[in-house]
């Protein structure tokens, strides 16, 4: 009896002092390792954070995002695009190109001076007196040929036997200038004003000359012997005109003996 009271007893107190031990072990412990605390980010002070800590945080910001998607492009969708860009720039280079040679045109057009006669003159002086410029050709009025002592321009008169128009040069003529002959007489129309009427000399201008409202200003005359130097739209227009007046001299001759 008295030897299980005291294994009893000894058994109390081995629990007793390994209870003990327990809990002197587990407040070692505690105040070794003190308890983790969560604190909010937005709680910590902004001195606390450093570039360290900041390239670690968006690293792990970062990493736990997932793969990103990527954009599919439309291949018929570029290549429209690429086709209309490119068939604008072929418009626009075509249109460049189109107006250049336009205007090229214009300036070549504006600086050809064709051969006409003094009639074809006024006539197109008439419908664009802005087209000043032309190149006369016809025969040379016999006694035109005159240098007023006031002025030191030569003035004779080219006609077509129909129209009659001064012209007025200064400088010396060609060595093969004549009365009656061919010439050509390159320059501008320019209004017949009463000054030119009074220094024009009264002998030489025929009236038909004096009726116009314009001469020329030559810059260059051109003569020869040779009739073949006419050019052949001037000397076929003379023709004509010489034919004119001979019908026109027919009929009135008939006239006169049938009155």
């Amino acid at each position: 009896m008295a030897t299980r009271i005291a294994l009893r007893l000894r058994s109390q107190l081995i629990r007793a002092a390994a209870s003990t031990s327990i809990r002197s072990s587990i407040s070692s412990s505690a105040t070794r390792f003190p308890p983790l605390i969560y604190t909010p980010l937005c709680e910590i002070p902004n001195h606390q954070f450093d570039a360290s800590s900041v390239t670690a945080f968006r690293l792990l910001s970062t990493a736990r995002r997932g793969p990103t998607r990527t954009k599919q492009v439309d291949i018929g969708a570029r290549a429209r695009q690429l086709q209309n860009r490119r068939l604008w720039t072929y418009a626009l280079t075509f249109s460049c190109v189109a107006g250049f040679i336009v205007i090229a045109l214009n300036q070549f057009q504006d600086q050809l001076v064709y051969y006409v006669t003094p009639t074809d003159a006024m006539e197109k002086y008439a419908a664009n007196p802005s087209k000043t410029k032309f190149r006369l050709g016809g025969l040379v009025l016999e006694g035109s040929v005159v240098q007023p002592a006031s002025t030191p321009y030569m003035e004779f008169v080219v006609t077509d036997l129909i129209t009659d128009i001064l012209v007025r040069y200064e400088g010396s003529l060609p060595d093969l200038f004549r009365e009656g002959h061919s010439v050509v007489a390159e320059g501008f129309l320019k209004p017949f004003t009463d000054d030119i009427k009074r220094e024009v000399s009264a002998k030489g201008v025929s009236e038909k000359a004096r009726g116009l409202e314009c001469y020329l200003s030559a810059i260059e005359v051109l003569a020869k012997h040779d009739e073949k130097y006419m050019p052949q739209e001037v000397a076929a227009a003379i023709e004509r005109n010489k034919k004119t007046l001979k019908a026109q001299e027919a009929a009135a001759v008939s006239t006169t003996k049938v009155s």
